[in-house]
């Protein structure tokens, strides 16, 4: 395949590829490096604390994310469980596990659906095991917006939208929204 990274931008809803469970990488090229480097560039400047690779039309299994350290919370992004990134991260194949504590809401909005947010139930507490851009394994635990911010992206490896999983209220108020964008596609 001959990708250009740098020609790679983020896609809206209704773009197929947000709708498609995503394929494994089988190896880390320098490819999938600069794919991840884009992808985080790109995060940044959308003011995101996550990407997906479907979201930028490829139908890979690697999310980057960048969760700053809150000023109020009053813990370190080391302390443990961690609640933030110390820099931008790569997540290849992530494999989510050990669910806890009381499901919350929350509002959430998405990168592929611009000027939609609503309130989305997750676990506060999750574990996620994943390959670096090196092609090493690890596992981390996390809490809060952290734990939030994985499993919002590992929904998009699997074609699972935060559509699928607002409240119903919220997705009364996005209905408009949504209408433009699917609107906007034809």
């Amino acid at each position: 395949m001959s990708l250009d990274p740098e020609t790679l931008s983020i896609v809206n809803y209704p773009a197929d590829v947000l709708r498609r469970r995503a394929s494994e990488l089988t190896s880390i090229t320098e490819e999938v490096r600069h794919v991840a480097r884009r992808m985080i560039s790109l995060m940044h400047e959308a003011e995101g604390i996550g990407l997906a690779a479907p979201q930028v039309g490829l139908s890979w299994r690697m999310f980057v994310a960048h969760v700053p350290e809150d000023p109020e919370d009053g813990r370190s992004a080391a302390a443990s469980p961690a609640t933030a990134t110390l820099s931008p991260t790569v997540y290849i194949n992530p494999v989510l596990s050990e669910p806890e504590g009381i499901v919350e809401p929350y509002d959430e909005g998405c990168l592929s659906l611009p000027n939609i947010s609503g309130e989305v139930l997750r676990p506060p507490r999750i574990t996620i095991t994943a390959l670096d851009l090196d092609g090493r394994q690890f596992t981390l635990r996390a809490d809060g917006l952290l734990a939030r911010c994985w499993q919002h992206e590992t929904d998009h490896l699997d074609g699972v939208l935060i559509l699928d999983r607002m409240s119903q209220l919220s997705r009364l108020r996005a209905r408009r929204a949504i209408k433009d964008l699917e609107r906007a596609a034809h």
